[in-house]
C-alpha cells in the first residue's frame, strides 16, 4: 500500500505547513562560520525536538560518535562502494561548519538528530551516472558541451554579483554580504532569497543544459521532503523541526512541491556501499585541492570562528596579520609591530573603501603583502599559505566507527611508535634494521626492522602514507630512509584496504597473492618474492619462488634472467638482516645466474636500441658474479664475456663494454689491449663500429681508461685517419660517450690528449676547457643537422 502522510496529518495542518507556517529551513553555505554562529542563535531561540541536515540518511548512526569525547574536526564521513573499483562519496566537517554545530547542539540539549539526504547506496549510484553524462564519454559530445557551457553560465552569474558589489570574486562578496553580517535573522533570510532568486534565474537553464543535473537534485530535494513528512508522523511537531540545508536547496524545501513516494524510491537505482568516519586535513577541505564545496582558507575561518565565538569580530584582522608574522618569524624573518599596526589600519581602510563593516580575508591578504611582504607576494607566500590553509589534520579517538583495517592500522602505528607521524606535514624517518644491542627486549630491538615491515605493507597496498627513498649504497643493505605524512588520501585508501583484508597484514597478502596468481615475468616474480621479504609474508615467498622456477625454464630474455637474478642476490646479501633464511634461495640464485650466462652471447646480436637494456642486464650480472663468486659459476661468466670482447658479429658496444669488464678485472695484459684496440679501431671498421665499440669501452672503470695512454694515442690516430663525412658520423657515438664524463675525467683526458700533441698537458688542457667561440659554435650546429642517413 503506497504510504502518505495525507492521511496522518489531515488537510488543515497539511496546510499550514504548505503554507510554511510549519517546520523551519535554515539554509547555509557549507564551511561558513557566520552560517554556524547564526544556526547555533536560532536553534537556542526555536529549541527544537527535531534537527534533520543535509547529508546521506544511512550515515544518521554516525552522528553520536560525531560528537563524541575526543574526536577533533576536520573530519568526514566517507561512503565507498563494497567492489572493486572503489566509488567514494565525502561528507567531510570543520568544526566551524554549520552542520557538525547542529549535531553539536542537539548532543548538548538532547535533541534527535538526522541526516535527510538520499542514502549513500543511491546517492552514489546517481552520482556515478550524473558524472558519466558529464565526462566526454557521456552520452553524446552534444550534451558534454552543454553541461560545460551549463558550468560556465552558473560561474559566470557568481562573477557578475561579485562585479556589480565591485568585490574582486565571489568569495569576497560572500564575505562581506554574509558572513560579516551579524544581525539577527539577516543570514537565514538573506540565504532563503538568494536560494529562491538563484533558482528562479537557472531553472529553465538548468533544465536544458543539463538535464540530468537538474534530476539529480530534484530527485534529492523531493527525498529530504519526504524525511520532513517522516519526523513530523514519527511525533514531532512541524514548530519543533529545523532544517539545515545548503543554500541551493533551501527554496525547495517546500511541502507545497512533489515529496518522493515508496514506489520512487523503489524505482532508484542502487550500489552496495559502506560508511566509515576518517581524519581530514585543511588542505583537502581547501578549494586548492579541487573541493568544490570548499574555502580558500579553512585556517583563516577557523580563526573566524573563534572570533564569533568570543563575541569579538573586530579583533580578527589584529589576529590574522599576527598569524602571518609570527609564520615569518618562525622562518627567521622578522616584522615589527610598526608594520602589523599598519597593516591593520590598511585592511580596514580598503573594507571602507567598499563600504565594508570589516576587512574581508582578501582585504588582509592585500595588506599583508603591502605592510609585511613590502609588495612582493613571494616574500611572505608560504607563511600567508600557513596562515589561510593551515596543516591542521582532524583525529578520531579509539572506539569511534571505523573500517577494521582502519582500526588496525592506528593500532599498529601506536605499537611501532608512529602515530606522532600521522600528520599533514612531511617528516624524515630514518631506520636501522640491525638488532639494537643496547635495549633489553626483544620488541625494542627491532622495533625500526618491525618498522619497515609494517611501511613495507602499506606501500604494497598503495597507501600514501610513507614514500621510501634511496640511501647512501654502502648502507643499503641495512638501513632505509622513508618520508611520513598522513592526507585523507591516505585515508581513503585504507579504507579501500578493508575489501582486500581485515588487517594492513591480510590485506597485503591478498594483494601479494593476485599480484602472484597474475605473474607472468620472471623479474617480476623475483621482485615478488623480494618484496615478501620486506613484508615479513613469508608463505607467500614460498609461492613466489615456485612461480618464478616454473617461469625460468621457458625464458629465454637475458634482461629478464639477470633481474630476476639481481633481486635474488639482493634478498640473500641483507636477508639475514630481516631475520630471514636466505640459503634456500642459492640454488634457485645458481640456476638463474647460469641461465643468464648462457643467453649472452645471443642476445648480444641485436641493435643499438636493445643495447641499452643489455648494458645494465649484464652490469647486474657481472655484479652478482663479484658478490656471489663462491656461489654462482664465475668463471663460466667470465669466459663468455671474452668471448663476447673477441667477437665481430655481436653488437660493437657490448662487445665494448665485455671488454671494459675484463679490462676492469685485468685479465688482459698490455699487448692484448693494444692489439683489440688497434683491431677495432683501425681505418678499415666501419666507423659506427668502431665509435660504437668505444663508447662500450667508456661506459665501465673510467680510471682504467684514463691510466692507459696507449689507448688514447691510438683513438687519436683512427680519429685522425677518418675523412670527413666519416669523422661526423663517429661522432653520434663519440660525443654520446664523453657526455657522461665528469668535468675532471675530461680535463684528464684533455691533458694527456696535450702530452700526445706535444704542446704540453697545462696548455691543451687549458685551451679544451675554455669557452667556444661562435665560429664553433656555429660549426656544431651544423653538426646537429647532419644526415646521418641509413645510420
Amino acid at each position: 500500500m503506497e504510504k502518505s502522510i495525507l492521511r496522518v496529518l489531515g488537510d488543515e495542518q497539511l496546510t499550514k505547513l504548505a503554507g510554511g507556517q510549519g517546520f523551519h529551513v535554515f539554509g547555509i553555505r557549507h564551511l561558513s562560520p557566520a552560517g554556524a554562529y547564526h544556526l547555533l542563535a536560532f536553534l537556542d531561540e526555536v529549541k527544537p525536538t527535531a534537527v534533520l541536515v543535509e547529508g546521506p540518511n544511512d550515515a544518521s548512526g554516525f552522528i553520536a560518535e560525531l560528537t563524541s569525547s575526543g574526536v577533533v574536526p576536520p573530519i568526514a564521513i566517507l561512503a565507498y562502494t563494497d567492489r572493486i573499483p572503489v566509488q567514494t562519496l565525502l561528507y567531510p566537517y570543520a568544526d566551524y561548519s554549520p552542520e557538525y554545530q547542529a549535531f553539536q547542539w542537539a548532543s548538548r540539549h538532547g535533541a534527535e538528530a538526522a541526516f535527510m539526504d538520499l542514502p549513500s547506496s543511491h546517492a552514489l549510484a546517481l552520482y556515478e551516472a550524473k558524472r558519466q553524462y558529464a565526462s566526454p564519454v557521456g552520452e553524446s559530445a552534444q550534451a558534454d558541451e552543454n553541461y560545460r557551457t551549463y558550468i560556465r553560465d552558473q560561474n559566470s552569474i557568481y562573477q557578475r554579483l561579485a562585479d556589480l558589489a565591485e568585490e574582486p570574486d565571489y568569495e569576497a562578496y560572500w564575505e562581506r554580504h554574509f558572513e560579516h553580517n551579524l544581525q539577527k535573522d539577516a543570514y537565514r533570510r538573506g540565504i532563503h532569497q538568494f536560494s529562491a532568486q538563484f533558482q528562479e534565474l537557472t531553472a529553465v537553464q538548468e533544465q536544458q543544459l543539463a538535464p540530468k543535473e537538474a534530476a539529480y537534485n530534484d530527485i534529492r530535494e523531493a527525498y529530504m521532503r519526504r524525511k520532513i513528512l517522516d519526523t513530523v508522523e514519527a511525533g514531532h511537531k512541524p514548530e519543533n523541526i529545523v532544517v539545515v540545508t545548503g543554500a541551493h536547496h533551501a527554496s525547495a524545501l517546500d511541502l507545497r512541491l512533489p515529496v518522493m513516494t515508496d514506489k520512487e524510491l523503489r524505482g532508484l537505482p542502487k550500489t552496495p556501499t559502506k560508511l566509515t568516519l576518517m581524519p581530514y586535513s585543511y588542505y583537502k577541505l581547501s578549494t586548492h585541492a579541487g573541493y568544490g564545496a570548499g574555502n580558500q582558507a579553512p585556517a583563516y575561518y577557523e580563526l573566524f570562528w573563534q572570533c564569533l565565538q568570543k563575541g569579538d569580530l573586530n579583533k580578527l584582522p589584529s589576529l590574522y596579520l599576527s598569524q602571518v608574522a609570527a609564520h615569518l618569524r618562525d622562518q627567521g624573518t622578522s616584522r615589527s609591530t610598526a608594520s602589523l599596526i599598519e597593516g591593520v589600519r590598511l585592511a580596514e581602510a580598503l573594507a571602507a573603501l567598499h563600504d565594508g563593516s570589516r576587512p574581508t580575508w582578501k582585504d588582509l591578504r592585500d595588506a599583508a603583502v603591502v605592510c609585511l611582504g613590502y609588495g612582493e607576494l613571494s616574500n611572505i607566500a608560504e607563511s600567508l599559505a600557513r596562515a589561510d590553509i593551515g596543516t591542521a589534520i582532524g583525529r578520531l579517538p579509539e572506539g569511534v566507527s571505523q573500517t577494521p583495517v582502519q582500526d588496525d592500522l592506528n593500532r599498529e602505528l601506536k605499537r611501532l611508535k608512529l602515530d606522532k607521524y600521522k600528520t599533514a606535514i612531511a617528516a624524515t624517518l630514518e631506520l636501522d634494521l640491525r638488532e639494537n644491542r643496547r635495549v633489553k627486549s626483544e620488541d625494542a630491538a627491532f622495533l625500526d626492522l618491525k618498522r619497515s615491515v609494517f611501511l613495507h605493507r602499506l606501500a604494497l597496498l598503495d597507501i600514501s602514507f610513507a614514500q621510501k627513498q634511496r640511501v647512501h649504497q654502502d648502507s643499503a643493505s641495512w638501513a632505509e630512509s622513508w618520508v611520513l605524512q598522513w592526507t585523507p588520501e591516505a585515508e581513503i585508501q585504507t579504507v579501500e584496504s578493508t575489501l582486500k583484508g581485515e588487517t594492513v597484514e591480510l590485506a597485503a597478502a591478498f594483494v601479494l597473492k593476485e599480484r602472484l596468481d597474475a605473474c607472468s615475468d620472471i623479474a617480476e616474480a623475483s621482485r615478488l618474492i623480494r618484496l615478501a621479504c620486506d613484508c615479513a609474508l613469508s608463505a607467500l615467498m614460498e609461492q613466489a619462488k615456485v612461480a618464478l622456477q616454473g617461469l625460468a625454464v621457458d625464458t629465454g630474455s637475458f634482461e629478464q634472467v639477470a633481474a630476476a637474478a639481481y633481486e635474488l642476490s639482493v634478498l640473500i646479501c641483507y636477508g639475514s638482516i630481516r631475520r630471514f633464511d636466505t640459503e634456500t634461495l642459492i640454488p634457485l640464485l645458481q640456476q638463474l645466474f647460469l641461465r643468464g650466462t648462457l643467453l649472452l652471447l645471443e642476445s648480444a646480436g641485436c641493435n643499438d636500441d636493445a643495447a641499452q637494456d643489455l648494458v645494465k642486464a649484464m652490469q647486474a650480472m657481472h655484479l652478482i658474479a663479484q658478490d656471489h663468486y663462491e656461489s654462482v659459476d664465475e668463471r663460466l661468466w667470465i669466459s663468455k664475456l671474452q668471448e663476447l670482447a673477441s667477437r665481430d658479429d655481436r653488437n660493437a658496444k657490448l662487445s665494448g663494454f665485455a671488454f671494459a669488464i675484463m679490462l676492469e678485472r685485468n685479465e688482459l695484459v698490455d699487448e692484448q689491449v693494444s692489439q683489440e684496440v688497434s683491431r677495432r679501431l683501425s681505418p678499415g671498421i666501419p666507423v659506427d663500429l668502431g665509435a660504437g665499440w668505444f663508447e662500450g669501452l667508456s661506459l665501465r672503470n673510467r680510471y682504467a681508461l684514463l691510466s692507459r695512454g696507449s689507448l688514447w694515442q691510438l683513438l687519436d690516430t683512427y680519429i685522425s685517419s677518418l675523412d670527413k663525412a666519416a669523422f661526423q658520423r663517429s661522432l653520434v657515438f663519440l660525443r654520446r660517450a664523453f657526455g657522461s664524463f665528469e668535468p675532471r675525467e675530461k680535463a684528464a683526458i684533455a691533458e694527456m690528449l696535450g702530452d700526445i700533441w706535444g704542446v704540453g698537458a697545462d696548455s691543451s688542457g687549458m685551451a679544451l676547457q675554455q669557452p667556444l667561440s661562435e665560429e664553433e659554435k656555429e660549426t656544431l650546429n651544423e653538426l646537429n643537422d647532419f644526415d646521418f642517413g641509413d645510420l
